[in-house]
């Protein structure tokens, strides 16, 4: 059994710690104050630490480095208000596993808890607490440490307590389901279900049928009754991913949907009442997509109620390293490997390069060089051949004559799909609409050129 000690000075807070995480199948003991804290820790051994930021007599800060010596290899992790969170940055760097915020949220405890315990010791992840088949994949994510990723976590901790409708902004690849996930996670909504959907790959026909649900018999293929995604995520969040791929029509459904909270099955003849939080994603502008037409401004204001936009990972050079080192970890124990590092080459090319596909590419990129390396150090041989490559001319780059794939050479055809991609920042609609292809035939073509995104 794991022994946890929580560190505050509010014992209703610590009585209420104790009882959620002695219900999972931890040993608890609460103190009050950072000095019984130290004490208690040169005692007896303690598998994890959770410590309020203020204390009466000295910070968690101060704390944390203190007790480094005293318990050695012990994770610590900081509770802080979202106000709070730049010093809660700073106790990572000075060596705290995480933070969460407060009022802090039992699922988004026993993920943290779970995830420092699985770092310190994957041996003993059948022990009472460590459920880790229960925590969400998409979850497993480095926060940043970047002035833009504060800023976002800072945002995310603000509007999840409400019920506000939440556009996320941001290209392709920055993580905007994760953005999506921690609102709901950090949301009182937390206990109900998180729906995804992904408007994108839906056709125009199918699209009502997936939302709103269909009965047996309405349209040629409803061989029997459909529950939409409405409905499924009653109670919670649903969350629509490519938001600006919805058809004119559908998105006066939507707003109807969120309006009036009732959803009517295609085919249906009666209303039926849902209680669902919206958030939206989109790498595209809508403010200006309303300005030309192509979605509706009502709609926009109805779900512009509040925004976060996501940075592209090129201007959190801050934190390129740190997920490049994470992501060095995970492939090393998704593959068997043992590969340190990166040599000082590497690391300045991964520093330089632009990442279009931001996390998900860098994701991917280490996870390859994981694999090839044979040296233990992930070396410029084991980085693609694209990141060493001088940038191209302009004129490579110039789609006005380069869009319609039926006139390419099939020599050109990696690098034009490439740069469409990265003009439309991944979109693969509008990129299989400017390559005058479907997007099947793009994803086979990515897949066939080893295309990432």
């Amino acid at each position: 059994m794991y022994k946890v000690l929580i560190v505050d000075d509010d014992p209703t807070f610590c009585l209420m710690l104790k009882s959620f995480l002695g219900n999972k199948g931890f040993d608890v003991k609460e103190v009050f104050s950072a000095g019984s804290a130290v004490k208690a820790a040169g005692e007896q051994k303690f598998d994890i630490i959770l410590t309020d930021l203020r204390l009466p007599d000295f910070d968690g800060i101060v704390l944390i480095d203190k007790l480094k010596k005293i318990a050695p290899g012990v994770p610590a992790i900081l509770m802080t208000r979202y106000g709070d969170i730049r010093s809660a940055v700073t106790a990572i760097k000075s060596g705290a596993f995480d933070y969460i915020t407060k009022p802090v949220n039992p699922d988004e405890l026993l993920l943290t808890v779970n995830k420092a315990l699985e770092k310190q010791k994957p041996d003993k992840l059948n022990e009472p607490g460590i459920r880790s088949e229960t925590l969400p994949g998409s979850l497993n994510y480095l926060r940043g440490t970047s002035e833009p990723s504060l800023l976002v976590e800072q945002y995310i901790s603000l509007v999840a307590p409400t019920d506000m409708s939440v556009i996320i902004q941001g290209e392709s690849g920055t993580g905007k389901e994760y953005v999506a996930r921690m609102i709901h996670l950090k949301s009182h909504r937390h206990s109900k279900p998180f729906v995804a959907v992904d408007c994108g790959a839906l056709s125009n026909e199918l699209a009502a049928s997936e939302l709103f649900g269909h009965t047996k018999g309405s349209f040629t293929d409803a061989h029997a009754d459909k529950e939409g995604q409405f409905q499924q995520a009653n109670g919670g969040t649903l969350f629509l991913d490519e938001i600006g791929n919805l058809s004119y029509e559908n998105q006066l459904k939507l707003l109807r949907a969120t309006q009036e909270r009732k959803v009517r099955k295609i085919g249906g003849t009666k209303d039926v009442d849902v209680d669902v939080r919206i958030i939206v994603a989109t790498n595209e502008d809508l403010s200006a997509n309303v300005q030309k037409g192509s979605f509706r401004e009502d709609l926009f204001h109805r779900l512009n109620e509040f925004k976060i936009s996501v940075p592209p990972l090129r201007q959190r050079g801050e934190d390129i390293l740190k997920f490049a080192n994470y992501f060095l970890s995970m492939a090393n124990q998704e593959l068997g490997r043992n590969v340190n590092g990166f040599d000082k080459t590497a690391m300045e090319i991964i520093l330089k390069h632009s990442w279009p596909g931001n996390i998900r590419e860098i994701k991917n990129t280490i996870k390859r060089s994981v694999l090839l390396s044979t040296t233990g150090i992930i070396t410029s041989r084991e980085l693609p051949a694209e990141m060493l490559e001088k940038e191209s001319s302009a004129s490579d780059k110039d789609l006005k004559n380069t869009t319609d794939l039926k006139s390419l050479a099939e020599s050109h055809e990696k690098a034009t799909i490439a740069n469409v991609l990265e003009q439309v920042h991944f979109n693969k609609t509008k990129a299989a609409r400017l390559l005058n292809i479907d997007r099947k035939t793009l994803y086979n073509k990515m897949k066939l050129y080893g295309i990432e995104g």
